[in-house]
C-alpha cells in the first residue's frame, strides 16, 4: 500500500512526528511525506489540503491518505467532499481501529491540535499503531464479520450514486482555487509521475 502524509499548515508542527509514527506503525508501506512542513514558503488551509488529498486518491497516485488539521472534523468533512474520498476520523484508538476495519475508508483525519501536551503525542501514536495493527476491510465484531463488509460496501455504492466524477468535479472549481492548488508542487508532480486517471488528464490540461 502507499500511503500519504499530509496535513493543513496550521499543523506543520506536527507533520514530521506524524509521518515517522506512520512509518513505524506501517513498516511494509511505502510512506511518501507532502507536507506541510515547517519550512514550507507557502500555506495551505484544510480545505485546499483536503483537495489535494482528493487528487492524490483519486488520481490512484497514493491509496490511502492519513491527514487532520486542528479538530480532525473541518478535514474529514471536507476531504468527504471530494469525490471517491472515505474519510473518516479518528480522535481514539480505538476509533482507528473501528473506521479501519468496519469502514475500509482510504483515508483518516486526526485532531492533531487537541490536547497536544505529552498526553497528546501519545494519544496519536496510539492511535496510528490502532489503525494499522491489521489489514483493513476485515470486520468488527469477528463474529458479524460478514455484515459488516456487506454494510460497508453497500454504503459505498450508494455514495458513489449520489456523487459526480472526480473530472466533473475538478472542472467545476473556482479557477483562482484550482491556481492555489497547484502551488503545492510536490503534490501536482507526485500525482503526474504516479497517478493513473482521468484526474491525471485534468491535471495536466491545466498546466
Amino acid at each position: 500500500m502507499r500511503i500519504g502524509v499530509i496535513l493543513a499548515s496550521s499543523q506543520a508542527a506536527k507533520n514530521r512526528i506524524l509521518f515517522e509514527t506512520v512509518k513505524k506503525y506501517a513498516p511494509d508501506d511505502e510512506v511518501i511525506n507532502f507536507g506541510c512542513a515547517e519550512d514550507e514558503p507557502e500555506q495551505f488551509s484544510y480545505i485546499e489540503i483536503s483537495m489535494l488529498t482528493g487528487l492524490l486518491l483519486t488520481s490512484g497516485a497514493v491509496d490511502f491518505a492519513v491527514t487532520g488539521c486542528s479538530s480532525g472534523q473541518g478535514m474529514m468533512l471536507a476531504c468527504n467532499s471530494f469525490p471517491g474520498v472515505f474519510c473518516g476520523y479518528a480522535p481514539s484508538p480505538a476509533d482507528a481501529y473501528l473506521f479501519a476495519q468496519i469502514n475500509n475508508g482510504n483515508a483518516i483525519s486526526l485532531p492533531l491540535g487537541e490536547q497536544y501536551t505529552w498526553a497528546g503525542y501519545e494519544n496519536m501514536d496510539r492511535t496510528v499503531a490502532r489503525l494499522f495493527s491489521e489489514p483493513f476491510g476485515k470486520g468488527y465484531p469477528k463474529e458479524e464479520a460478514a455484515r459488516k463488509i456487506a454494510d460497508s460496501g453497500q454504503l459505498k455504492a450508494i455514495r458513489r450514486l449520489s456523487q459526480v466524477s472526480a473530472a466533473e468535479f475538478l472542472n467545476s472549481l473556482d479557477t483562482a482555487f484550482v491556481w492555489r492548488l497547484l502551488r503545492k508542487r510536490d503534490v501536482v508532480q507526485y500525482v503526474l509521475e504516479h497517478g493513473n486517471t482521468d484526474a491525471v488528464l485534468w491535471l495536466r490540461s491545466i498546466m
